[in-house]
């Protein structure tokens, strides 16, 4: 029997039970289909292919160990499959299932198991592998990321070991901070995005290694995976340019921005509030918001995202404050100027509250813009939008977590620490 095994997000051979299933059937066709279209929609962009290319060319080896070596096309999943299954007298399709993501009919759905070993595999005979195409002939446009992570297996192993060793030892406590998120995050959302690594890997690697809080927390976090006010089209197009551009004025949200241009990924919270600034203090759509989010993601999930940006729009909905959360996370500036250096002048005191400084004039409009709205009133009218006011900040693990809606822009709080990237 020929069996074809539909590669989808599930770009690995362990924990894999489609191709254990297909290995116990007969001679196994593992097979990946890049649909220009898909890579064409809002929310796909070239750094998240780079990111598939690099973990597709280490998957071919992967199987080519195992004796299949994984087929390629171009083209619309059901067109592609059903011209290999005429030509190579494909018997059974299987694809392993994955919430939110429907099989065209004649595609049989593998449920998940247990993490097992990666099988021996026997290849359907006389099958041009194929080439690995390029951002390019996907139609995708340049898209500079200079730190993006890289893809494949590898990386994604290197990745888990590492947070399990004890870079995830402060989990979840740092989360509260784009800043030290950077460190203390896991960094396997584009592994779990894709397939590089399955849930249950990592799971299984995390007993009696980390903390019992960090493990907890992170276990919670991996079951969890899978409106507005209206401006002007003008004021809309004018906010939304600068928030894709990380040129807002509000100097974490910019810094944010900037780092999840450059590396393709920021962590949660960090993400989070991007989403709540860009929705509910610049009063744009979440669509628009999600389509520069995507772009930016190496690891975007539309399963993920879509649920996230919904959230934003229900009644009594967290606003996120970025100046509150800027002085309690990076009180003497070391991320935000680090992203946003024409701030390099603006005392400590002043910093994600630039206009505060007396010395504004020299900056603001010249070298960095001044703020695309006032933060403090966009709470206030985002808040009647929503409902009463509620704290800002979800599942705090302090009471330092703990962000109320009014005191939009407090005054500034001594330091008291200053958080560092192990860079």
């Amino acid at each position: 029997m020929n069996v074809l095994v539909w590669i989808r997000r599930d770009l690995r051979v362990g924990d894999h039970a489609a191709l254990v299933r297909a290995a116990g059937m007969g001679r196994v066709l593992p097979l990946y289909v890049a649909d220009p279209a898909d890579w064409q929609a809002p929310g796909a962009s070239a750094r998240q292919w780079e990111f598939v290319a690099e973990t597709l060319a280490g998957l071919r080896a992967d199987l080519a160990a195992l004796g299949a070596p994984l087929v390629v096309r171009m083209g619309r999943a059901d067109e592609v499959i059903a011209r290999l299954t005429r030509s190579y007298r494909i018997d059974r399709v299987l694809a392993l299932h994955r919430p939110g993501y429907p099989l065209p009919e004649g595609v049989e759905e593998v449920a998940p198991d247990a993490p097992l070993a990666p099988p021996g595999l026997t290849p359907v005979a006389g099958v041009e592998p194929g080439l690995i195409p390029t951002a390019r002939a996907l139609g995708l446009g340049a898209d500079p990321c200079p730190h993006r992570q890289p893809g494949g297996r590898a990386a994604g192993l290197a990745l888990a070991e590492s947070f399990a060793a004890g870079r995830g030892a402060a989990y979840p406590a740092a989360l509260a901070s784009p800043v030290a998120g950077e460190r203390a995050g896991s960094r396997l959302s584009p592994h779990l995005a894709h397939g590089t690594l399955s849930v249950a890997e990592v799971r299984a690697l995390l007993p009696g290694r980390l903390p019992s809080r960090a493990a907890r927390a992170f276990l919670e976090a991996l079951r969890q995976r899978p409106g507005a006010g209206r401006l002007s089209d003008e004021g809309e197009a004018r906010h939304l340019g600068a928030f894709s551009a990380a040129q807002t004025g509000l100097p974490l949200v910019d810094a944010c921005l900037r780092q999840f241009r450059a590396t393709g990924w920021l962590n949660a919270r960090g993400r989070w509030m991007l989403a709540s600034v860009a929705v509910h203090l610049l009063g744009l759509s979440p669509q628009a918001v999600a389509g520069v989010l995507a772009r930016l993601a190496t690891d975007h999930d539309p399963a993920i995202l879509g649920p996230q940006m919904a959230a934003l729009c229900q009644p009594n909905a967290r606003i996120a404050n970025p100046v509150r959360l800027g002085q309690e996370h990076d009180p003497l500036g070391g991320f935000t100027r680090r992203w946003v250096p024409e701030l390099a002048d603006v005392p400590d005191a002043c910093l994600h509250a630039p206009w505060r400084w007396e010395a504004a004039g020299r900056l603001l409009g010249r070298r960095y813009p001044e703020p695309v709205i006032d933060p403090a009133q966009a709470a206030r009218d985002a808040r009647l939008r929503l409902g009463p006011a509620r704290r800002a900040w979800a599942a705090p693990a302090n009471r330092q977590d703990l962000v109320l809606v009014e005191d939009a822009v407090p005054r500034p709080r001594a330091a008291t620490a200053q958080l560092c990237l192990d860079l």
